[in-house]
């Protein structure tokens, strides 16, 4: 005989997340979304003081995220809403630097020009991550410097971590180093134009094949005048969309080998990289108003900040610390690689 259920019972109420799991889960990205971009909005500030304008938004939003971490911290609540910046936001960002680039630019490069550039960041990841090994880095930091040496920054670490799966400290070391040493070039090699015999379009090509960051190519290559500028900013972004076959190559390993996300992955390619790719070949098609491409590039860099944000917020101090100076060495070989290899090329290939 089968007993009914006390018809007397009262259900549970409904919460208001099982109403509306939506609108809940939206209220619970808020608070930790709303920091990181306060700290973004704040390293735009920083840059109004003489000076700080050198540094990019990136990278004073990690080191602003760095500092609020491990000083005032992060309580629970942010939680949700700072890892959803640190993902979700960055590879929207990255995937909307498509936008930025046209293949009739990389057709203005040449068949020369992308065969130094391609050479240059093959033999620069490679060799970066081969010295790593020798110093007993770990793999997952030695390839996030790699990478971003050889491609373009800030936008490569967080790209590759994607299917690298390093830590946020590692991520934060790895930004440190690229900014440091692009830094440096940035300000070196307006002073070694004259001494490397190279001409305006030249010049602009050196720049553009191994300086690190976007912004710090640019800097460089218009101190060389107008047309090395111009040539120099063309050059990067054809070198910026190296970044999803390396990406793409990166998940294929990951996954035969069994390592980082790549490895659980249905499809060894992060949907942002294919984004990133189908944005490039419209804008190649249809490309975006003259009045647009000021606001895309600013939405995308400020995307970037908010995310970066994020991931200095989940960084540890300790942590950071305890990698030593090993990493900021290979970081120093791998600048130093770089700016030599894709030098001697141009001066072997380049007319």
């Amino acid at each position: 005989m089968t007993v009914s259920a006390d018809p007397f019972a009262v259900s549970s109420p409904s919460t208001f997340a099982d109403r509306h799991p939506s609108l809940a889960s939206l209220v619970g990205l808020t608070p930790g979304l709303g920091l990181a971009v306060a700290v973004a909005l704040g390293a735009y500030g920083l840059r109004f003081i003489p000076g700080v304008a050198t540094l990019s938004p990136m990278i004073l939003a990690i080191l602003i995220g760095v500092v609020w971490r491990n000083t005032i911290g992060t309580s629970e609540s942010l939680r949700t809403g700072i890892a959803f910046s640190a993902k979700r936001l960055l590879r929207l960002a990255v995937m909307l630097l498509g936008l930025q680039l046209t293949l009739a630019q990389v057709a203005e490069v040449g068949a020369v020009g992308m065969a130094i550039i391609v050479l240059t960041l093959i033999s620069t990841f490679l060799a970066t991550k081969w010295v790593g090994r020798l110093m007993g880095i770990e793999r997952q930091l030695a390839e996030l410097i790699a990478a971003g040496t050889s491609i373009c920054g800030a936008s490569a670490i967080v790209a590759t971590n994607s299917v690298t799966d390093a830590d946020d400290e590692d991520v934060a070391y790895a930004v440190a180093c690229v900014t440091v040493f692009g830094t440096i070039a940035m300000f070196a090699y307006p002073l070694l134009q004259h001494a490397t015999g190279l001409d305006a379009r030249g010049f602009g090509l050196w720049a553009g094949a191994s300086i690190h960051e976007v912004a710090q190519v640019v800097g460089a290559a218009f101190a060389g005048g107008e047309t090395s500028g111009e040539f120099g900013t063309v050059a990067k972004l054809s070198r910026v969309l190296m970044l999803a076959p390396l990406v793409l190559s990166l998940g294929v390993v990951a996954r035969r080998s069994g390592t980082g996300e790549g490895a659980s992955a249905k499809v060894p390619v992060p949907w942002f990289v294919v984004g990133f790719v189908a944005l490039v070949i419209l804008n190649s098609v249809m490309p975006l108003p003259a009045t647009a491409r000021p606001v895309a590039g600013m939405v995308t860099t400020f995307l970037l900040t908010v995310a970066l944000a994020a991931m200095g917020l989940e960084t540890h101090a300790r942590r950071l610390l305890a990698k030593g100076i090993k990493p900021f060495l290979l970081g120093a070989f791998a600048a130093a690689f770089i700016a030599c290899t894709s030098l001697v090329l141009i001066e072997l290939l380049w007319a």
